[in-house]
């Protein structure tokens, strides 16, 4: 009876991780974006995407002056190929994970050396880059959080109304 009652325990724990291990279910859906971009640069960025479901950006989710993950889940992480600037600063190619800290008028991009961890373990000690973006908007609302990346390196962050714009070129 002790044996069978273990091995259930056991079958029990092995189902709720086998479970877990679809993330396509969770709230935050787990999204991409590629692109190799005019000047031949490779980018492959791996995020969640949250959803705004009544709350407020800036106050409620994303809290202005607050470093934010920059999607949900596991850090967002971004990836070149090749050495680049970010809004004409230097990035050397390699895998990082992006964290912003959202402001009134203008955004912080963060690119951070350690991209394989969950997005709230953030340490500025790890900064490999930070650079600073003027603020857009969008017409249209996106409930979900969304990165696009276009040909001409241009990468959007939009959510909400809003949208974050910065540019990848090859250094």
């Amino acid at each position: 009876m002790k044996t069978t009652s273990i091995i259930c325990f056991l079958s029990l724990i092995c189902f709720m991780a086998i479970g877990q291990t679809d993330k396509s279910k969770r709230a935050s859906p787990p999204d991409s974006t590629t692109v190799t971009t005019t000047d031949g640069v490779n980018i492959v960025i791996n995020y969640s995407r949250p959803s705004v479901k009544g709350r407020e950006l800036g106050v409620d989710i994303a809290p202005v002056g607050k470093v934010w993950r920059t999607g949900a889940n596991e850090a967002t992480t971004f990836q070149v190929d090749q050495d680049v600037t970010i809004e004409g600063k230097a990035l050397p190619a390699g895998k990082y994970s992006l964290y912003s800290i959202p402001g009134e008028q203008q955004t912080t991009i963060i690119f951070n050396k350690t991209w394989d961890q969950w997005g709230t373990k953030y340490d500025d000690g790890s900064d490999a880059l930070r650079v600073e973006v003027n603020n857009g908007s969008q017409s249209e609302f996106e409930e979900q959080f969304k990165i696009s990346a276009m040909p001409s390196g241009l990468i959007t962050l939009n959510w909400g109304e809003h949208s974050i714009p910065f540019t990848v070129k090859k250094k």
